[in-house]
């Protein structure tokens, strides 16, 4: 069966990477694109887009559900806009894979329950590039023994969002095996408010926002004479696009809220 794929945010950086993806992936259908605003009625009239890329482009979810049918939503779009476009796919039988960040707790229990009482697949990451998921992974085991721990993320100049998606999810996973604890001296002060980063169950977290970067992360672990650093860097975005192609997949065969690709791979 071919899938049918919508995209969200097809004419961002991320989103033309993955208009690329499926149009090549020959199990697979991209029939139609979400925009924000009016930008014409195709892709190949973004002048993004070669001109043989006639993928019809709605600013309405609804009426490209109308039309289109899709069997997924892939949304790389932005915190703004996400939560909505997740919340309404579902309602209308669409399996959403996300791969933008900016959830609210509140937010991801609420669409985990629309997920089951509508059965309807969800896959959202925080992070769609393997070696990053493994990276939190190798973290989240390191921790159990070296439970002192900073998480420094760096990312593009154009992200929103801070801390990243991937820097939260890292650290939500460590503390599922670290005590609660505050690091550093105990009368230790800012001279610079946020000079110490996020606090987050005591672990500190520190964004970097550069031009010239993508995506990067380093979890520090220290200990008594000894420190572990597990890093991972993404140099372009095709190093996401084989989550997406996992993503895409597996959220045919799921009827439930997924959080983290580390729960799909094999």
């Amino acid at each position: 069966m071919t899938i049918r794929v919508a995209i969200a945010g097809a004419r961002g950086k991320m989103g033309q990477e993955a208009v690329h993806t499926v149009m090549k992936n020959t199990d697979m259908e991209l029939v139609a694109a979400l925009d924000y605003k009016e930008i014409g009625a195709t892709l190949a009239e973004t002048g993004l887009f070669p001109e043989g890329y006639t993928v019809p482009v709605f600013t309405d979810l609804n009426k490209l559900h109308a039309q289109t049918r899709p069997d997924v939503l892939v949304d790389l779009t932005s915190p703004e806009s996400v939560y909505t476009h997740t919340k309404t796919a579902l309602e209308l039988k669409i399996r959403p894979v996300v791969g933008t960040t900016g959830f609210s707790d509140e937010e991801l229990e609420e669409l985990a329950q629309l997920a089951k009482d509508t059965k309807v697949g969800c896959i959202i990451a925080p992070n769609f590039a393997v070696g990053a998921v493994l990276m939190m992974k190798f973290a989240e085991q390191a921790a159990k023994y070296l439970p002192d721990v900073e998480i420094i993320e760096m990312h593009h100049d154009q992200k929103l969002d801070a801390p990243s998606g991937t820097a939260m999810k890292t650290a939500h996973l460590i503390s599922a095996h670290r005590p609660v604890h505050e690091q550093g001296h105990v009368r230790e002060k800012e001279t610079l408010p946020g000079a110490r980063g996020a606090n987050y169950d005591g672990m500190r977290i520190h964004s970097v926002r550069l031009p010239g970067l993508v995506a990067h992360q380093q979890v520090l672990l220290g200990g008594k004479g000894q420190l572990l650093t597990v890093r991972h860097d993404s140099f372009n975005r095709g190093s996401f696009m084989s989550g997406i192609v996992l993503s895409i997949n597996t959220v045919m065969e799921t009827e439930e809220l997924i959080y983290g690709l580390e729960h799909i791979i094999r």
